[in-house]
């Protein structure tokens, strides 16, 4: 493995950083971005879970009060007081905060992808260029001396495009994981509001004919 570090030369530094930057991101954004941690399904608003329910999940299960969607559904039941508009207000910054933080490192995730290859192709450029330097020419010049910059060449390349590969399927499928999870946190959200803000409003109107 170091042969091949050496043979590729010093623009298998920055390859090699690229790689470990690679892995490093989409093992904390596979973790962070686990259903549990951003859609946990004590919160979610379907026919087997009452509105009472996930209020109290959302005030006493400590396992769902760091999700995503518990941050934008705390931001309007704590405002609930202050009006509709309000709370909704509230619950779009939240959400928007809870988006970035989904999002974050994944672009960078998408530059990497591109820059490997470039590293790689400026690798290619310049064993080229060294292969042709190293040849005088004007004499009988061998052959075989072209071989360690033809080397370099073809590994920084292979390196590069190793690295872009799998970077780019994980931006990819990062990004879409993201798209899929703020649609379903936007649709949670507009439910949980309109459940709250409604049947507040039914039980007061009743409350008033009834007296």
């Amino acid at each position: 493995m170091w042969e091949l570090v050496r043979a590729g030369g010093w623009l298998m530094l920055p390859l090699i950083l690229c790689s470990i930057l690679t892995v490093a991101i989409s093992i904390e954004r596979f973790v962070r971005l686990r259903r549990s941690q951003v859609l946990p399904k004590a919160l979610i608003d379907d026919s087997s879970l009452r509105t009472e329910d996930i209020v109290e999940n959302l005030e006493q299960n400590v396992e769902v009060q760091n999700s995503a969607l518990a941050h934008i559904l705390k931001a309007g039941f704590d405002h609930r007081e202050h009006g509709e508009q309000f709370a909704r207000a509230q619950m779009e910054v939240a959400a928007s905060q809870e988006i970035s933080y989904l999002e974050k490192n994944i672009n960078f995730l998408g530059t990497l992808s591109a820059v490997a290859p470039l590293l790689g192709l400026l690798g290619t450029v310049v064993g080229i260029i060294e292969s042709f330097l190293v040849i005088d020419f004007g004499s009988t010049g061998s052959p075989s001396l072209m071989i360690p910059g033809i080397s370099k060449a073809l590994i920084t390349t292979a390196v590069g495009m190793l690295i872009a590969i799998p970077a780019l399927i994980a931006y990819r499928y990062f990004q879409r994981v993201v798209q899929d999870y703020v649609a379903e946190l936007e649709q949670q959200s507009t439910l949980f509001h309109a459940s709250l803000f409604y049947k507040r409003s039914s039980s007061i109107a009743e409350h008033r004919r009834v007296g």
